[in-house]
């Protein structure tokens, strides 16, 4: 085995480059959803106060319009159904979800979005807009895209 005698490709490989940019974006979004007037204003407060986590994006992300279940959940965010379940759990006292009987399976729980939950969505759609535009002034335009392509490449690969 090679001895390790330079390590600064710690700081630079692609994967901690990838992180450090989704926690900048997902912060910038944050800080916009702190400013927005389109959401509700308890949950632009506790966004203005650091109080909404980058974690409550996933519940942002990945709640379908129609709802799903827990599990289902977990699943599209890559996490646990137990730490899923915390972070609806909070979504919930916020007012964004609430869960309602699934109509396949009466034993069964949906995830939805509540009217405030909607207006965060619409909210957050427009501050995602808002980052995208500043990541691509930074960077310009064909760079954006590449970034943009190479990334869904690599998602979907």
């Amino acid at each position: 085995m090679t001895p390790i005698t330079d390590d600064r490709w710690r700081q630079t490989h692609l994967g901690r480059l990838l992180g450090h940019a989704m926690r900048r974006f997902d912060t910038r979004v944050l800080q916009l959803m702190a400013a927005s007037s389109e959401a509700p204003l308890a949950l632009s407060n506790l966004a203005a106060r650091d109080k909404v986590g980058a974690a409550i994006i996933h519940i942002t992300r990945h709640v379908p319009l129609t709802g799903a279940r827990l599990t289902e959940l977990a699943q599209m965010a890559g996490m646990s159904k137990q730490a899923m379940g915390d972070l609806v759990d909070q979504a919930e006292a916020w007012g964004l979800v609430t869960r309602i009987s699934d109509p396949a399976d009466a034993r069964a729980r949906r995830i939805v979005f509540t009217a405030s939950g909607l207006a965060w969505l619409a909210a957050f759609r427009a501050a995602v807009a808002q980052a995208e535009a500043e990541f691509r002034a930074a960077v310009g335009q064909e760079v954006a895209t590449v970034v943009a392509l190479g990334l869904e490449a690599y998602a979907n690969g």
